[in-house]
């Protein structure tokens, strides 16, 4: 199909100029089934509007500030928690927002307070709801910046104004008088008109002593805490399960690990960077050389047998007498020291 130039400045003036790109497939399949032109221009309209959707959606998450993207189906529920899955996959059904009702997320640091937090902010994008997720003492050091230039008023009303604000980390330190005041002030205007999640390291029953005014801070917990769903979630850090050197744990075959995610089948839903990657073959000559990995390449065994000598190198070192001198005479620490990296970088 050849579109004329006619076309393509009457559809940027209606500003549907995203129709180009799918236009000329569209007409060849109206032109296969035989449709007629009520069906092809819904057909035309209907890409459109899912393009606008899938635009939307993704300046929605863009503006919400999300610190990673986050997902129910992501979470991963093998970790070492107790929570209350029934209320929680409850919540992800969004009525809380439809009634401007409020969610809190206690407990100790590494269980998914904030990764849960995020998740329900996703849930809400994809719902068409707007939504601004901050730590707490970014969005109090905000407001506070925008009293020195009198653009409290209008600073205030961008946080107020979202139908679901996240406030991450909550109560980790003491709060100045100014910031008890501006913190009760949001509390205060989102009450009953938007909704509010907060998670924190502290219970709930602690949170009055971190107000420099305890006035201030029972009026606006009460309101806040009369309208939230609460959960406390118990357990260990799910972080040293990912950090570097942490010992591996018993995987599902065909499952891998996603970064503080959950388990997902790796050739499908939530491929790692390995395994989404495509290694070319090995040629026949090759296979023999070495075992191959789970992604198709070759092991690398001169590597191993390298690191394996580094190892029994510092083992002598750590075991030899001081009179003994190390990997021959004469070495200065310094000499030691090159010979072992080169060692263990295959130098």
């Amino acid at each position: 199909m050849q579109i004329q130039p006619e076309l393509k400045t009457v559809l940027k003036r209606l500003r549907l100029s995203g129709i180009l790109a799918t236009l000329p497939d569209r007409w060849a399949y109206a032109r296969q089934e035989k449709l007629d032109y009520p069906q092809f221009l819904e057909l035309v309209l209907s890409d459109e509007v899912e393009r606008r959707d899938h635009k939307h959606l993704a300046n929605r998450l863009r503006d919400a500030g999300f610190e990673e993207e986050c997902t129910l189906e992501r979470f991963d529920w093998s970790a070492k928690i107790s929570i209350d899955k029934a209320r929680l996959t409850d919540l992800f059904g969004l009525h809380f927002i439809e009634r401007h009702e409020n969610v809190t997320f206690c407990g100790p640091v590494g269980v998914g307070k904030s990764f849960l937090a995020q998740a329900l902010g996703h849930a809400a994008c994809r719902a068409g709801y707007r939504v601004l997720f901050s730590r707490a003492d970014r969005l109090l050091k905000t407001l506070a910046r925008s009293r020195a230039d009198n653009s409290f008023d209008r600073e205030l009303r961008g946080w107020i104004s979202p139908d679901l604000l996240i406030v991450d980390d909550f109560a980790l330190k003491k709060l100045s008088s100014q910031a008890t005041s501006d913190f009760y002030d949001l509390l205060i205007e989102r009450h009953t008109r938007s909704s509010t999640i907060v998670t924190s390291d502290r219970g709930i029953d602690e949170w009055m002593t971190v107000f420099d005014d305890p006035m201030l801070g029972q009026s606006a917990l009460d309101r806040f805490c009369h309208r939230a769903h609460q959960f406390v979630i118990e357990g260990e850090s799910y972080r040293k399960r990912t950090a570097p050197g942490a010992a591996p744990e018993n995987e599902p075959e065909g499952y891998e690990l996603n970064h503080e995610g959950p388990r997902e089948n790796a050739a499908t839903a939530f491929p790692t960077r390995a395994s989404s990657r495509k290694w070319p073959p090995l040629r026949p000559e090759n296979r023999a050389a070495g075992s191959l990995r789970s992604d198709g390449r070759q092991g690398a065994k001169p590597a191993a047998r390298r690191s394996a000598r580094a190892s029994l190198r510092v083992l002598d070192c750590l075991l030899a007498p001081a009179s003994v001198p190390l990997w021959g005479s004469g070495r200065s620490p310094r000499s030691i020291e090159r010979r072992f990296d080169v060692d263990c970088h295959g130098g």
